[in-house]
């Protein structure tokens, strides 16, 4: 059984051909191989209770969410937080403009035009960043406040609070104006 020359040239052809067509691909753009960093989830209308021994003390609403990978959250159309009393009477907000969350150190950042209501205080809070540590229970910036109270409006650099907005103290004061109403 010997083989033809036709055949041989036939399976020359095809070996040929194979390695003509192995090497003729085009190189990867390496930069399509990177580690993907985005968002691996988004979700929308969100609504998320934190709770102690069964009873809701906060309520965390935002319009879209997107969870990364390492266990972060980033609110980029703005975050609200309702925080609850004893008796479950809604007691003080936060709302900021975007909103922000890292697992690692379990804290919340509010960017942008943040603002906070003690409503039976009737207290008002204005900053452009304010940190959130619900492990502490605890609220606090670095940055420019402005606190409104019923008869005095306070301005100053820093601040840091419980959750609540009840008790407050000022880094630096920079000025306090009386109500004359």
């Amino acid at each position: 059984m010997g083989l033809r020359s036709a055949d041989i040239l036939s399976a020359l052809l095809v070996m040929g051909c194979c390695i003509f067509s192995l090497s003729c691909r085009e190189d990867v753009d390496k930069s399509q191989l990177a580690f993907y960093d985005g968002p691996t989830r988004v979700g929308f209308d969100i609504v998320l209770h934190h709770s102690d021994s069964a009873i809701v003390r906060t309520k965390l609403m935002a319009d879209k969410q997107l969870e990364f990978r390492n266990g972060n959250n980033e609110f980029p159309e703005g975050i609200l937080i309702h925080f609850f009393d004893k008796d479950g009477s809604l007691s003080t907000t936060i709302q900021a403009d975007r909103g922000y969350y890292e697992k690692r150190t379990n804290l919340y950042r509010g960017e942008g035009d943040v603002r906070v209501h003690n409503i039976a205080k009737d207290q008002k809070l204005n900053s452009e960043e304010l940190f959130w540590d619900p492990g502490k229970k605890r609220i606090y910036t670095e940055k420019f406040v402005t606190v409104e109270e019923p008869d005095r409006i306070i301005r100053g650099t820093g601040m840091e609070a419980d959750e609540g907005f009840n008790e407050y103290t000022f880094t630096e004061v920079t000025g306090v104006i009386d109500n004359a109403l």
